[in-house]
């Protein structure tokens, strides 16, 4: 199995590969919207806006697992994320990070790096940075601004 063989929904429910990504630096989130950390989603466009064009792309899924902290319409998490923090890097479907039904992109991020609870995601806003040819490289902790992550973006590039 490859991060590229593993198919996601887009916001409208239609399944798309990883693979679509490749050859790009990717920053994989799960995201909230009703969170303290939500305010990262600044942040995050702010990084996307500066290496976009270096083929460097954030990916948002939204997940309601902590503390039910994310919309139920997917529309109106689209529609909160651009409003409030001008988001234009892709959000996907909501999805499970852990758990039975743990969607199998994190899954797979969560075999390649765990964080200091094992592989568990502890919170929103973990991140995983993926190189070009699809390998995880590292994760962070949903504390870490999305500003500190830029000189490992930056290595990638």
């Amino acid at each position: 199995m490859s991060l590229y063989t593993i198919d996601v929904k887009k916001t409208n429910g239609q399944e798309v590969k990883l693979s679509e990504y490749k050859d790009n630096v990717l920053l994989i989130v799960n995201t909230a919207s009703k969170c303290g950390l939500t305010p990262q989603f600044d942040g995050l466009q702010k990084l996307y806006d500066e290496y976009k064009d270096q083929k460097f792309t954030i990916l948002g899924f939204p997940c309601d697992q902590f503390a039910k902290q994310e919309f139920n319409d997917i529309k109106e998490t689209t529609s909160f994320c651009k409003i409030n923090y001008g988001v234009t890097f892709p959000i996907f479907s909501k999805i499970d990070v852990n758990g039975e039904q743990t969607h199998p992109l994190f899954a797979y991020l969560k075999s390649k790096k765990s964080g200091i609870l094992g592989s568990k995601i502890k919170w929103n806003f973990t991140k995983f940075l993926v190189d070009r040819n699809g390998k995880v490289v590292k994760r962070f902790a949903p504390t870490t601004k999305p500003e500190a992550i830029k000189s490992e973006i930056e290595k990638l590039l």
